[in-house]
């Protein structure tokens, strides 16, 4: 069983080291398998390791089981097609036991495919019919409007000439004319098509029949005013209906294979006026009956669809549920018998009882003669790592889980991270009344969580809603460093009594501070709100928030190497706490450590010492008198220690470890070359821990990688006290940005409309107010805050301790499946 190097070294927490996990192993018997497999699904607390992994997906056990349910769940999305085309949503039911079995499952939905396979099809060409009949109309009408026309031109035509019959012969008649007059047996007869085109190719339609058939052809076109349904694609198009008069059967021919390639459709059309009014009559009485039998298709259809939809949410997760149980068999490997599985994976200790009642429970239920076997595996494989989160620790341990997922039982930064990334985001903040905007945003996620959590949210708002918890705390602490600021978007209040400052006469009330003296005691809480709007205001301020950003950076460096010194001695690595720890922390505090003491002494002592000249001559010139800057007794001695502290805490963390290391290393192996590789490999892994995974516990021992992994940590350390520090200065930064960017809106847009005197300029200066307010204060410099915040922690704090180069258990569990489908 894989445990934790040992102690006591801190109180017990939830999440401040993961659970103690167990490498388990059950043998299941086969007839018992499947509903075994169920139950701890339902359980969801083991992990499953794959025992077949040199096999392809076809060469296992139940490939044939994962097949039958891929081809479920294929008849599933084609169900799911067909109510989305019908526009019937599937019924929220709660997803309860069915009792409704996996072969039962199978055959009804494979009916059911069946059936709305045969009505679409039956449909189809019913609807094809149907378009194709609306066209067939269409054409009789238009093509009946040619003909009349035509035909009203030639009696027209025939009494011209009838009227012209005198004997005499006009210049202007038409000589075949007079000749066809004269011999009717002479007269050609003309075959005609009719049809639709679609508009878009009418033009290059009309081209080439006129090349094809050299212009002996008459061709009559005119568009409809409505989109008709084309019968082959279903869709709405454009058309023009037409006639084509031709002469010979060739010129047919080409007429023919025109309208093919123009996806032109031709429809009969009578020449005698009788069969047209009995056509007519026919496709209308068509048209009716096809459009009540597609009704009536349509409507069993649906009828189905209901049916399905009341239960397909069931189905679904039935289906899922058995491709995960087989999926899982499937990692399992069968006894040489081929009687029993054997499993193994990784659960958590304290889940051990409830295992074995799952497995007691599946013996029963089977109704199997052979119980499950459970047991512990002793192994020295990495285990994977577990939190137990609720609603409100898991987006802040998801934050650390995005840089990475602890190693097993390695202190978790995710405990401090609830309360210091909040308060750094909202050093950076500062403003009660920004602060309030963002509480109100955010109780209205918490209040509505479980409405919202049932929606389909968008990409934004689904992180919004997911880190709804991180932001109410973000707007808490926001509130509270507003307060300190004295900042209510950017105005000052007198909430906690009145300024220590007043006017010495009447004089100086638009002076700034000049004529201002101390009347009473300091303000209570916060900044005065004097010195807003001041002339000093900026040094001051500046001044505090620097200074105030140096001391919180070193307090959570500090707390980073002091969660290095518990992590050594939960894993009992002796040489982490004297030639890591306590040099690192010598570093740090020999330097910065003395920088927050003089600032904190500073600020006691009201001195004017200048401490950017004390830190610099620290090193420039060591020995020389402070002078003016000295703010207690004994400082030069103390910053010679410290000075000395710090130089040799540099090779103190660089050559003893591996040298060290080196020593021990030849120690374990000396006189035991016949000891037994197991226990030789656990006590070089176990000094070597830190330098390498277990995949590397049979390679030899290279000083060289050690000394230099050293080195390279070293360094990265002293540079990085200096740049961490310097980084935290972000805090300032970003907080003076805040504050003048909400000083900027107040005063050159809100009041500046007040000022006009005019209640157009007053509500355009109010909605740019708003609008600047939500869209760069409360948007993006809470995004920019969030952001820095994120890297202060990921960079500056963990770097210090944390290795984060775990794995996060991933147990077989049916819940995460659902959470994973919605």
């Amino acid at each position: 069983m894989a445990r934790g190097g040992g102690g006591g070294c801190c109180p017990s927490m939830d999440l401040m080291r993961s659970e103690a996990m167990q490498l388990v192993q059950v043998i299941i018997p086969a007839e018992s398998a499947h509903l075994t497999v169920s139950y701890l699904g339902d359980l969801g607390l083991i992990q499953f390791k794959d025992l077949n992994a040199e096999k392809s997906p076809f060469q296992r056990t139940y490939a044939a089981q994962i097949k039958r349910c891929s081809e479920m769940a294929r008849k599933l999305r084609f169900l799911k097609e067909q109510m989305s085309k019908a526009e019937i949503s599937t019924s929220p039911t709660q997803l309860n036991e069915t009792h409704l079995e996996f072969d039962d499952l199978e055959i009804k939905l494979g009916e059911l495919e069946a059936e709305l396979t045969e009505v679409n099809a039956n449909n189809e060409k019913l609807q094809r019919t149907y378009n194709e009949l609306l066209e067939y109309n269409t054409v009789l009408q238009k093509a009946g409007e040619f003909f009349y026309s035509a035909q009203r031109s030639a009696a027209a035509q025939q009494r011209d000439i009838e009227a012209n019959q005198s004997g005499q012969t006009s210049l202007e008649s038409p000589l075949l004319e007079q000749e066809m007059s004269m011999d009717p047996s002479k007269q050609v007869k003309l075959g005609s098509l009719s049809g639709l085109v679609p508009k878009e190719k009418a033009m290059a339609f009309e081209r080439i029949l006129f090349r094809a058939t050299r212009g002996n052809i008459f061709l009559r076109q005119e568009p409809i005013d409505e989109l008709v349904t084309d019968p082959v694609s279903g869709e709405k198009v454009a058309k023009n209906a037409f006639v084509i008069f031709y002469s010979g059967e060739r010129a047919k021919a080409k007429i023919l294979k025109i309208c093919d390639a123009f996806n032109a459709n031709r429809y009969p059309f009578p020449e005698d006026v009788t069969k047209q009014l009995h056509a007519v009559q026919e496709v209308s009485g068509r048209i009716s009956e096809l459009k009540a039998t597609i009704d009536m298709g349509l409507a069993h259809r649906d009828s189905i669809l209901k049916s399905i939809a009341s239960d397909f949410e069931q189905w679904n997760h039935l289906a899922k549920r058995e491709k995960a149980i087989y999926h899982t068999l499937n990692m399992l490997s069968v006894d040489v018998t081929k009687k029993c599985l054997v499993a193994e994976g990784w659960s958590p200790v304290f889940a051990s009882v409830q295992i074995q009642d799952a497995l007691q429970r599946a013996t029963v239920n089977s109704k199997s003669q052979v119980g499950s076997i459970f047991q512990v595996l002793n192994t020295k494989e990495s285990p994977p790592t577990y939190f137990q989160t609720n609603k409100f620790t898991l987006a802040f341990q998801e934050i650390v889980d995005a840089y990475g997922v602890a190693k097993y039982q390695e202190a978790n930064p995710g405990v401090f991270t609830i309360v210091t990334f909040p308060f750094l985001f909202a050093v950076m903040f500062g403003d009660w009344g920004h602060g309030i905007c963002l509480l109100l945003a955010t109780l209205y996620l918490i209040i509505r969580e479980k409405k919202l959590a049932s929606q389909k949210l968008g990409d934004i708002m689904e992180m919004m809603f997911g880190g709804r918890y991180v932001i109410f705390m973000m707007a808490l602490f926001s509130i509270y460093t507003g307060l300190i600021y004295n900042e209510f978007f950017s105005v000052p209040f007198e909430l906690f009594g009145k300024s220590a400052y007043a006017c010495r006469d009447p004089s100086c009330r638009d002076a700034t501070t000049e004529g201002l003296v101390k009347v009473r005691g300091t303000y209570p809480f916060g900044v005065d709100p004097v010195w807003h709007g001041s002339r000093s205001e900026l040094p001051f301020l500046n001044s505090l928030k620097m200074k105030m950003s140096i001391l919180l950076g070193v307090a959570q460096m500090n707390l980073g190497i002091l969660m290095s010194y518990f992590n050594a001695k939960f894993f009992r690595n002796s040489l982490n706490v004297w030639y890591q720890f306590i040099p690192q922390l010598i570093f740090l505090n020999s330097l910065f450590g003395y920088l927050s003491l003089l600032i904190i002494i500073k600020w006691c002592t009201g001195s004017k010492a200048d401490l950017y000249h004390v830190m610099i001559y620290m090193f420039l010139s060591p020995t020389d008198e402070l002078g003016e800057n000295q703010l207690f007794s004994g400082q030069k001695t103390v910053q010679l220690v410290l000075l000395l502290l710090a130089l040799v805490s540099v090779p103190w963390m660089l050559i003893p470890k591996p040298i060290l290391l080196k020593k021990q290393h030849e120690q374990r192996h000396q006189g035991h070359q016949y000891a037994m590789l197991q226990d030789t490999d656990e006590s070089v892994g176990a000094e070597l821990g830190e330098h390498h995974d277990e995949s590397h516990d049979h390679e030899e021992f290279e000083f060289s990688e050690v000394f230099v992994h050293q080195l390279i940590h070293t360094i990265e350390f002293v540079l990085g006290a200096v740049s961490n520090t310097a980084s935290y200065l972000r805090l300032w930064a970003l907080s003076l940005a805040h504050s003048e960017l909400s000083t900027v809106f107040y005063d050159k847009v809100l009041l500046l409309a007040w000022g006009m005197n005019s209640v157009f300029f007053l509500i355009i200066g109010i909605i740019v107010f708003v609008f600047a307010t939500i869209g760069v204060l409360l948007v993006m410099e809470t995004l920019s805050a969030f952001l820095h915040a994120l890297r202060l922690h990921w960079v500056e704090f963990q770097n210090k301790f944390y290795e984060g180069d775990g794995y996060k258990f991933a147990p077989f569990s049916f819940t995460l499946i659902r959470e994973e489908e919605d």
